[in-house]
């Protein structure tokens, strides 16, 4: 089989790459090693996280907001397996989606592991240990992740466990311990969280979701302890310790204090880290970081000049959209294309509610860089929408240069601000002036109004409604 393109990996930056090559006329073969596609985001990362949210979130306000807005109701109950039914029916339709995708764009798809013989040679090995042998001009590398963890811990799947093990949990919690303040570990602790859930976060740092703009960590501490949660900040965890019907988790604070917590689980949730297993990449000389990333130029193009890798295993934020892009940006350059990607402009989110949404750079990363600015914020306590629906946590934060007005960074923890984001990195790749945004009308009553008088806030502090 002769190929102009071999992608290996189905998540979202190996799919979308094989449906650009294919659009540009490529001859395209992708390589997935599990029975469906999509990778870790559409089966056990951001797809069913975010359906069993929206499950949560609903039961969260039938018993706890429903009752203000006139609707009464009686003896709301969690069934946690028709849950997780919906959540899997979600992810069904979703990786069926691809898969009529990868048909519709001609792209062959084959189930196995892919790994290099050669530069431009690449073997799939089935489940079943039967190989083929494809030849191809260009590979693009797109295996992802897998979920870190640290070397005193064992993760049994049982009561140990990582996000996806979570994503399977049809018996409710009474407690669960969740080592990691990052976005994994709030989005899946908000859901059992509100479902009635005790959740207990340990972080080693000083703020939960500590490299996203300090206000942000701030305020979703307050919104979350509203729900039950407790945070131990500046904590380590020594142990973990599975003892058949709970686990104990033993935590150190700076003095050298030790605390033992008890509970169901313990999720780990500590990041990632790039999957290179099984790829053969001593067989073509390619080389990985200390980290374990494959490392690539400006390009994403490897130390062999026909081999590319995207998302997860390389450098930078370990976010699907980010992947999408590099998909695009590899399948558009072995066309003869010119696309770029502002790295800095690669909004990130966390699915909490309310969500926290950030582009550009944080105050702190200002600070350090000793780079004069001004910030405008305005709360949603203030937006008449936001009071209409009864999502008045959270705040809109601009921060612009302070001489030119240039927008530098937009973070927002509120109402649907993953969706608001947009506006601001729409307006920051145009390098808009928070001035410019301030003058453009948007609609009345929206909760990207917040948007508008931060920037107003940001211009000459004047906002209209506050």
């Amino acid at each position: 089989m002769q190929y102009d393109v071999v992608v290996i990996g189905s998540g979202p930056g190996g799919y979308i790459a094989a449906i650009r090559c294919g659009q540009l006329g490529m001859k395209v073969a992708l390589i997935e090693k599990y029975s469906t596609l999509g990778g870790t985001c559409l089966n056990v990362g951001c797809i069913p996280s975010k359906a069993l949210l929206d499950s949560s979130e609903h039961f969260h306000n039938a018993t706890h907001t429903f009752k203000e807005h006139g609707i009464v109701g009686k003896d709301f109950q969690v069934d946690l397996p028709q849950m997780i039914k919906r959540k899997q029916s979600v992810v069904d339709q979703t990786t069926g989606g691809i898969t009529y995708l990868m048909k519709k764009n001609k792209v062959d798809v084959l189930t196995g592991v892919g790994s290099f013989k050669d530069k431009n040679t690449v073997l799939v090995t089935d489940k079943d240990g039967g190989t083929q042998l494809l030849e191809t001009k260009n590979v693009i590398i797109a295996t992802g992740s897998k979920p870190a963890t640290l070397p005193f811990i064992e993760l049994d799947k049982k009561r140990v466990i990582t996000s996806t093990e979570a994503l399977e949990i049809t018996k409710l919690p009474k407690h669960i311990i969740v080592m990691g303040g990052g976005v994994i570990g709030l989005e899946l602790g908000s859901v059992f969280g509100r479902l009635g859930t005790k959740i207990t976060v340990v972080e080693l740092m000083n703020s939960i979701i500590p490299t996203m703009d300090r206000t942000m960590g701030k305020e979703l501490q307050k919104v979350l302890k509203k729900i039950g949660f407790e945070f131990l900040l500046e904590h380590k965890v020594t142990e973990v310790k599975n003892t058949g019907k709970q686990v104990v988790v033993t935590t150190e604070n700076k003095a050298g204090e030790k605390k033992e917590l008890k509970g169901d689980y313990c999720l780990v949730s500590i990041g990632r880290k790039p999957y290179t297993e099984g790829l053969g990449l001593d067989n073509v000389g390619i080389q990985t970081d200390k980290a374990g990333r494959v490392e690539v130029d400006d390009h994403l193009r490897t130390s062999v000049d026909n081999i590319y890798a995207i998302g997860d295993v390389i450098r930078g934020a370990m976010l699907a959209h980010k992947a999408e892009e590099e998909g695009v940006m590899v399948a558009e350059q072995l066309a003869g294309q010119k696309p770029h990607i502002n790295y800095l402009l690669i909004p990130g989110v966390v699915y909490t509610w309310p969500e926290v949404a950030s582009v550009g750079y944080t105050e702190e990363q200002l600070k350090e860089m000793n780079r004069p600015y001004k910030s405008g914020s305005f709360p949603f306590k203030a937006s008449a929408r936001a009071r209409a629906s009864m999502d008045v946590d959270g705040t809109v934060k601009v921060l612009a240069d302070k001489e030119t007005d240039e927008i530098l960074g937009v973070h927002i923890i509120g109402p649907r601000a993953a969706d608001i984001i947009g506006e601001a990195v729409v307006a920051m790749e145009y390098r808009a002036s928070a001035e410019d945004i301030s003058r453009m009308s948007h609609a009345h009553p929206t909760y990207t109004e917040a948007l508008k008088e931060a920037c107003l806030a940001a211009t000459d502090n004047r906002p209209l409604n506050l």
